[in-house]
């Protein structure tokens, strides 16, 4: 599997034992990216065994205080494991002036560079892109500038058809990559050998899909669609619906809506009030929407097709 969700914390504003601000470790195609980076990231970092050394890109969804208070610790403790490459950063514009001022006031010097990619956009822009992935904006609705991020896996190259491509002695070990690429090839005597009769389909390409805190809205269904995972925030039941609009963000069943209309495969909600003990009555609420709907676990580690792979502890 190309895609693994590790939950280091789903709770809204203030800490609980059981449930850490929002931080998420996403592994998709090789790469490592950390989503949102609440107060104590490091510690759930270290409780969850992931390599520190693998984070080179984190994206920030919005500049409240339980979604970036743990940025700086982080970037410190790099620092002290040594650090040489660069660290990139992509958030609203302000988390590089939010993030030097703390290090110079704490005269701390990284050992390695912190490349910032302010964003401002109220359009859904392309923020990252290499070979295999590439990562798009999720413009939202919340009480300052937001963003969700959108991280889909480029489309995967084409399998061989080893008894296919044996039927032509022709083809060389050196052609496979352009078979794999989905070029067809063409024979000496000019005749030419399509791809499909000479290859299989691609194993499937991923996506994942992060929606931070945010009002209802569905205008971002598009850009999500067919997500194969989405995280949609879920602060409240629908009797406090206007609790909910007033202070910028969704209920249950409004996070159910997105992911119905939107045709996702799994539902993870998360940021729930505090005044929920239970976090079942949020789940019932959202299965009458979305039948597959999960309450995450502290360190769960999710993949497309399961429900839990296995807890990090």
């Amino acid at each position: 599997m190309s895609l693994k969700l590790t939950i280091l914390g789903f709770n809204s504003a203030i800490p609980k034992k059981k449930s850490a601000p929002t931080a998420q470790l996403l592994e998709i195609a090789g790469r490592n990216f950390l989503i949102d980076c609440g107060e104590g990231t490091q510690v759930q970092l270290r409780k969850a065994k992931a390599k520190f050394s693998k984070i080179h890109h984190i994206f920030i969804s919005h500049l409240h205080g339980d979604h970036v208070f743990g940025l700086v610790g982080l970037i410190s403790t790099l620092q002290l494991l040594g650090k040489e490459t660069p660290l990139y950063i992509f958030g609203p514009k302000g988390i590089q002036d939010f993030i030097m001022n703390q290090l110079k006031h704490t005269q701390a010097r990284c050992t390695f560079d912190i490349v910032f990619k302010e964003l401002e956009s109220k359009e859904s822009v392309k923020v990252f892109e290499d070979d295999k992935v590439e990562v798009f904006t999720i413009p939202l609705d919340h009480r300052i500038y937001t963003n969700g991020y959108l991280f889909r896996e480029k489309t995967k190259p084409r399998k061989l058809n080893i008894q296919a491509v044996g039927n032509y002695p022709e083809i060389e070990i050196c052609d496979y990559e352009n078979l794999k690429r989905g070029r067809d090839f063409q024979l000496s005597n000019g005749e030419i050998i399509p791809n499909e009769a000479l290859t299989l389909e691609p194993e499937k390409s991923f996506s994942y899909a992060f929606c931070s805190d945010t009002r209802y809205k569905p205008d971002i269904v598009p850009i999500i669609k067919d997500v194969d995972i989405l995280y949609h925030e879920a602060t409240f039941l629908s009797d406090l619906q206007e609790m909910a609009q007033y202070t910028g963000h969704s209920t249950a069943r409004e996070a159910a809506t997105i992911a119905r209309d939107a045709n996702a495969g799994k539902l993870i909600l998360g940021h729930f009030s505090n005044r929920y003990k239970n976090l079942n009555v949020l789940l019932e609420e959202a299965q009458t929407v979305f039948e597959n709907t999960i309450i995450p676990v502290q360190f769960g580690v999710y993949e497309p097709d399961h429900e839990i792979l296995k807890l990090n502890s």
